[in-house]
């Protein structure tokens, strides 16, 4: 009996075994893309919104049986990499992926890290796709960047329009933290108010990204009483402690920026104070949301617990490369494929209700196409929440 009890075991061993070695054998070969980007400290916001949201949708592809790319069907793993906001880090990152192997990367998230990783994507055979606004990134001879968003000096103008027209706005004042990305992006804002004819009270404001008191920062400008105030590029954390200080000085305009905001960071910093706060938004409204874009949403809710709306625009991220890649299957060990098949490559988008395309654009900005085409939806804070203001494009 006991011999037979072994033989038994062996056989259902060997069973096992083949059952595993069955499972190996069927498992997909992995496709790696990487991120590098900023998920600590008060910019933390943007990359922890594209993150997760290729871990939601990287997560969800497969769920349902992989990616197939040239008759091979992949699942796709996130590679991710903090970068803390600092160049030198954001390089580290970058180098990792090469080493790894990876040619597709998502972020950096600000300008200074973008700029510092080109010479490693270049020299590595590396696409990214950062969130920051230098043209000199996706203009010739530059070719392996690709903004990932609007950019300010395209959603700045049409901002400063719709107040013109809509609000009766005349005079503006800039406010901007003493750091490269948002200096840039406070001198591309006066350039644009100054094309459109806006009379620019202030653009010499800046503040400490520590700073606690606003009080005495914000001061000098609401001498200049300004119909409207920009946030040159305002991180989520200082956001609300800059609308708090502006209201309790007594200022009655119109506040806006040309960064993505977080509505519960606002809510939590500023309350009702922040009502009328005009941000750039997600790439949808709940007009423009595809049933996909819902499903995205409700995953992305259950894995993490909560839903930026900026992930409307960070979605598609990985969504376009992974088109691409289908587009031209030589494209996952050849960027040089990938960059020509972006002229011509166009898709259905599967985030947008009607016959919205993914296609590549910035001819206009950069002369080249090295920017993916999403929805420029404005946002105002009400009540804890966005609304839309209005929806542009860009070429």
């Amino acid at each position: 009996m006991q011999r037979r009890t072994l033989i038994k075991a062996a056989v259902t061993a060997v069973a096992l075994t083949a059952v595993q070695a069955t499972t190996v054998v069927a498992e997909n070969p992995v496709l790696k893309i990487g991120f590098v980007g900023v998920t600590s400290g008060p910019a933390a916001a943007w990359g922890i919104s594209n993150q997760r949201s290729m871990e939601a949708r990287a997560a969800w592809l497969n769920e349902t049986g992989g990616y197939t790319i040239g008759g091979t069907t992949y699942d796709i793993e996130i590679v991710s990499f903090d970068d803390q906001k600092d160049p030198k880090r954001a390089i580290a990152g970058m180098e990792k992926m090469a080493q790894e192997g990876i040619h597709y990367v998502v972020g950096p998230n600000v300008d200074d890290g973008a700029a510092a990783v080109r010479p490693v994507a270049e020299a590595n055979g590396i696409m990214y796709f950062p969130y920051a606004f230098p043209k000199s990134l996706y203009t010739a001879p530059a070719s392996n960047a690709v903004l990932g968003m609007v950019a300010n000096y395209q959603s700045g103008p049409a901002i400063y329009k719709h107040l013109m027209e809509n609000e009766g706005v005349k005079t503006v004042a800039f406010i901007a933290a003493n750091e490269s990305d948002p200096l840039s992006q406070r001198d591309g804002g006066v350039a644009a108010a100054k094309a459109l004819g806006l009379e620019v009270v202030s653009d010499n404001v800046t503040y400490q990204v520590d700073t606690t008191d606003f009080t005495p920062v914000l001061t000098p400008i609401m001498r200049t009483r300004p119909d409207l105030l920009v946030l040159s590029g305002v991180s989520p954390a200082n956001a609300p402690q800059l609308i708090r200080s502006a209201r309790e000085l007594g200022f009655q305009g119109l506040i806006s920026t040309e960064t993505a905001q977080d509505a519960g960071v606002l809510a939590e910093g500023a309350g009702d104070l922040a009502n009328g706060f005009i941000s750039v938004g997600g790439a949808s409204t709940p007009e423009l949301a595809s049933p996909m874009m819902k499903e995205f949403v409700q995953r992305y809710t259950d894995m993490f617990g909560e839903y930026n709306d900026e992930s409307n625009t960070k979605v598609y991220a990985l969504e376009y490369i992974l088109e691409t890649l289908k587009a031209d299957p030589a494209a996952i060990s050849d960027v040089g494929s990938f960059q020509t098949t972006m002229d011509t490559f166009e898709a259905p988008n599967p985030y947008m209700n009607g016959d919205a395309k993914l296609r590549y654009v910035g001819m206009s900005s950069f002369g080249q196409r090295r920017q993916v085409a999403v929805p420029l939806v404005v946002n105002v804070y009400r009540d804890g929440a966005f609304e839309t203001l209005f929806v542009a494009e860009v070429d």
